[in-house]
């Protein structure tokens, strides 16, 4: 068997795209869209996760609003990051279901309001921003169901901040409560704000993360995102937008449908209609736009109907031999191997189990579903249908970025009378928050009760050095005396002993150190087999204990590990 791996034609994910925006049918659909009138188009044959490559090549030539419509949520995920892939995350917006049942009153999901505020934001301001003009908008018809606050009463009740503007403490805070924000000690989730003498913290529900505005006297002095966790700033802003909560109640009396905010020449790409409720009451809201139509039933009436010759990615229940065969036979008929896979772990697993008896060429990003196009002569495969993994979806979460802020929300959650550990002073007692004056300017500071009632204060921003006191269950610390020498003492105390342990530790580790062990042979394609039949993907911190007791087990000294999981 010849080197296969010698004649590979390398391709990228820009090569691939290109393929699609300098295909015969992109250019017979762009053709028609850019005519005049409303287009009616039939895209028959596509497979897989082929859909997003063609619309991804399309809005390339059509700087145009283009909204998705999938059948059902999950449906929209995957086809929201296959578009995410190919495309970039900045260059596709998620509109989803707020979470709330109709009629219901109570809250809707944060970050469900947060990209519904995104998107509404986007569309607010695209006519005012030449370089915003290529959106594509991805969502499903539960979401488009609900109605959305006005545009004029969006634009009227966003707050809009600028560097060197005049603006009052007492002014923001009244907006804000009037936008239904919530006044809170520290901010760390969308609708909510602080304020500490001249400095203002909100959380804008169409940012991900959110705004300290400093004022000096009634002018705004500087503006920065932070994030919730460190409180470190991110980037410096000249001007912010504020939205408000859309969902609260004095913005839902005043609503529209969302397809009233985007542009009347948006292009609307729809996946299998005849699968949505209540669809002849739903499409009929489309007529007034150009339809790009895909899947295997179809509702519109096309004036364009456009063939593609594609087959979905054979099924090998990790039959090696046979993806060997295929890959071959591709090779031979002129058609270029594509591999994607979201980690280069499994990559190295292929390049291993083929051996050089196949070609392929890896691409280093996710997408859904693998397909064959016989015309563009292009077979994209996916590694967890190869190795019969399971796929998961993956929406942006807001608070996956805050979810960490564990210090604030402990110190929101402590009682008056809670021992407190301050990494100088020693134990003390959590006596509450108190606004105090520093340099001029009011701030919040944390009071801490130490032996004889002295008291300490501890700024906001030096959080990192207290920790809420831990030990046995129903032990009474002693109180640290402030000034004393006993806390300094104690670490100093701990820390010898600590010196004396990790000096046995040392020698003990040299011993071991000098036996000999078994040393076990690296992996080979049987190993790599084995475990690209597991169904799942491994995380990051499962790939690094894995290779580190891999590597531990090819020393020849003895292994000396400890996996918890």
């Amino acid at each position: 068997m010849p080197n296969l791996a010698s004649r590979t034609r390398t391709m990228s994910l820009e090569g691939l795209l290109e393929l699609y925006i300098n295909s015969d049918n992109t250019s017979r659909l762009l053709e028609k869209l850019k005519s005049q009138g409303k287009s009616r188009v039939s895209l028959k044959g596509m497979v897989g996760s082929a859909p997003p490559f063609v619309l991804a090549a399309v809005s390339k030539g059509l700087q145009k609003v283009h909204l998705c419509i999938l059948p059902n949520q999950e449906t929209a995920a995957y086809f929201l990051n296959d578009l995410e892939n190919i495309c970039g995350k900045e260059a596709v917006l998620y509109f989803p279901a707020s979470g709330r049942k109709p009629y219901e009153e109570g809250p809707a999901d944060n970050s469900s309001i947060l990209l519904r505020a995104e998107v509404l934001s986007s569309l607010l301001h695209y006519s005012d921003n030449d370089a915003n003009k290529h959106k594509v908008i991805v969502t499903y018809p539960e979401a488009l169901s609900e109605k959305v606050v006005t545009k004029s009463h969006l634009l009227k009740n966003t707050l809009e901040v600028r560097k060197g503007e005049k603006l009052s403490v007492e002014f923001v805070v009244e907006i804000l409560l009037e936008y239904g924000f919530e006044r809170a000690d520290y901010v760390i989730e969308p609708g909510q704000f602080s304020v500490r003498g001249g400095i203002i913290d909100l959380f804008s529900f169409s940012n991900d993360f959110p705004y300290r505005v400093e004022l000096s006297g009634d002018e705004v002095e500087s503006i920065r995102s932070f994030n919730t966790v460190d409180q470190l700033s991110i980037e410096q802003h000249d001007t912010i937008t504020v939205l408000p909560n859309i969902q609260t109640r004095l913005l839902r009396e005043h609503q529209q449908s969302f397809l009233e905010y985007i542009p009347s020449d948006s292009v609307i790409w729809i996946k299998e209609a005849e699968l949505f409720t209540d669809k002849e009451q739903f499409l009929n809201q489309l007529e007034n736009f150009s339809i790009v139509e895909l899947g295997n039933r179809f509702y519109f009436n096309a004036a364009l109907v456009l063939e593609y010759r594609m087959s979905q990615q054979p099924v090998f229940n990790k039959n090696f031999d046979l993806l060997i065969e295929n890959l071959n036979e591709n090779e031979r008929a002129g058609f270029r191997n594509i591999l994607f896979s979201d980690t280069e772990k499994q990559v190295e697993r292929l390049r291993s189990i083929l051996d050089e008896r196949a070609a392929f060429t890896p691409i280093h990003l996710s997408i859904h579903e693998g397909f064959t196009d016989h015309q563009l002569k292009v077979a994209c495969y996916t590694d967890h249908q190869v190795f019969g993994r399971y796929h998961r979806f993956q929406v942006k979460n807001v608070f996956s970025k805050t979810n960490e802020a564990i210090t604030l929300k402990e110190i929101k959650g402590l009682n008056p009378g809670d021992y407190i550990t301050h990494i100088d002073h020693g134990v003390g007692r959590y006596g509450g928050l108190e606004k105090m004056e520093v340099n001029g300017k009011l701030q919040e500071a944390i009071r801490l009760v130490y032996k004889d009632n002295d008291i300490l204060y501890v700024s906001i921003h030096s959080l990192h050095r207290i920790a809420k006191y831990s030990s046995k269950e129903g032990a009474v610390p002693k109180l640290d005396k402030l000034g004393s020498a006993a806390w300094q003492n104690l670490k100093q105390k701990t820390k010898k002993k600590v010196k004396e342990i990790a000096f046995d530790l040392i020698r003990l580790y040299a011993e071991r150190k000098a036996k000999k062990g078994f040393a076990f042979a690296p992996d080979n394609y049987l190993q790599n087999e084995m475990e690209a039949s597991f169904i799942y993907e491994d995380t990051p911190d499962q790939l690094k204990a894995t290779k580190d007791v891999k590597k531990d087990m090819e020393e020849s000294a003895p292994m000396d590990r400890l996996v918890c999981g």
